[in-house]
């Protein structure tokens, strides 16, 4: 059965999801990628599109005006982009929004960890190589703010249906599946290399 969140999403909905856990998303998520979040905290300029509860997706989508509609606008592409690149914002970005569901690709640090323990949020991974795929879970662009950053930088409002997969790497108690694979991977090679360095005195 597959596990999905509707934003808004409460404290009590992300308690039972854990590290490694693949969910799906129903409702609103927004992308909020680098320039946004230092407007947020470098700048002190209040998001124009309310995320309390709600989900943020760290890409920069492909997206195309429809065709004789003002101001109407259907996703193309949206694939995540390097979240570890918000890392250094993304705590006082859950504390000052109070979203809940942060998407990106790859793994965050020790900053989000807090921020997701102490406000009750969690991390996701998204694919790499399935943007149009995320596009077709996409139903409508709602709206669209901060348009004079560019494409890729703007924060597209969109409602979506069974978003995903998402693979959860920080979880709402600070696990971090990254890190412990970490831990875990180096342990292996440490031993795998024990048993190679004799076979290669030659080389080491």
């Amino acid at each position: 059965m597959k596990k999905i969140l509707t934003t808004p999403i409460s404290d009590e909905d992300l308690k039972d999801i854990k590290i490694g856990d693949v969910i799906y998303l129903n409702g609103h998520i927004v992308t909020c990628r680098d320039v946004a979040h230092r407007r947020l905290i470098e700048l002190n300029r209040e998001l124009p599109v309310d995320i309390k509860g709600g989900a943020i997706f760290h890409a920069g989508p492909i997206v195309r005006k429809v065709e004789g509609e003002e101001d109407k606008f259907e996703m193309v592409s949206i694939g995540p982009t390097t979240s570890m690149r918000m890392e250094k914002f993304e705590k006082e970005f859950i504390e000052q929004t109070g979203v809940k569901l942060i998407v990106g690709k790859g793994g965050m640090g020790a900053n989000t960890e807090a921020g997701c323990k102490e406000n009750k949020a969690i991390h996701c991974v998204f694919p790499a190589g399935c943007a149009v795929l995320a596009a077709t879970c996409v139903e409508e662009i709602e709206d669209a703010q901060w348009r004079d950053l560019g494409m890729p930088e703007t924060l597209w409002v969109c409602r979506v249906k069974e978003f995903g997969p998402l693979i959860v790497s920080i979880d709402a108690e600070g696990n971090n599946i990254f890190e412990q694979n970490k831990v875990e991977f180096n342990k292996r090679k440490d031993a795998a290399l024990e048993g190679l360095y004799p076979k290669v005195k030659y080389i080491k």
